[in-house]
């Protein structure tokens, strides 16, 4: 059975949560102002498309695709994006609240999360190596066994990394976030 293929399409102003997107493939496509809170998106795919200022809280990506997928201005509460089908995952993020949201294991070379809110956000176990958090809330973000070498968290904030628990080789940090690292050792830096 071949799945519904939609290409280059808008889609604007549409409350998905009444009869839910349907099941296919969505290529080049834009989601402006959509809102997907709890929607199941379980099985579809999506290849170049954007979403703008969508409300995408707890929406259900249990073998969900995103291959060059752009999320900006999107409410993304309580994400499992560890669910998320891995080939080919590739996303990026501007101005979204991803908070408890999870990448668990997830694969993100080089992705950019560009002046978002990712409170208590778990990283565990992830590859965000080349990764940049530009201008990041952090708070309570979870990073354990996470690969970090040459990500760029200059002006990322708010962030507890344990160099112990972590790979952080060539991360490039702030001197303000230094305190982010060395905050297992219970010391008062001035």
């Amino acid at each position: 059975m071949a799945k519904n293929l939609t290409e280059e399409e808008i889609f604007e102003n549409i409350d998905f949560t009444k009869n839910g997107l349907p099941a296919g493939e969505y290529e080049g496509c834009s989601f402006i102002v959509c809102n997907f809170a709890g929607v199941n998106l379980s099985g579809i795919t999506f290849t170049d498309c954007s979403f703008t200022g969508c409300n995408m809280a707890m929406a259900k990506l249990g073998g969900t695709a995103f291959r060059d997928t752009v999320f900006k201005d999107c409410k993304m509460l309580g994400l499992r994006f560890e669910h998320c089908k891995e080939i080919n995952f590739t996303v990026s993020f501007d101005n979204c609240i991803l908070n408890l949201s999870s990448f668990y294991q997830r694969k993100m070379k080089a992705t950019s999360f560009l002046h978002s809110t990712l409170h208590e956000v778990d990283f565990t176990e992830a590859d965000l190596s080349w990764a940049a958090f530009d201008n990041c809330d952090m708070a309570g973000a979870i990073f354990e066994n996470t690969l970090l070498e040459k990500a760029d968290l200059r002006t990322a904030y708010n962030y507890t990394i344990d160099p112990a628990q972590n790979k952080i080789k060539k991360a490039r940090f702030s001197v303000t976030g230094i305190s982010g690292l060395l905050s297992r050792y219970d010391i008062i830096i001035e």
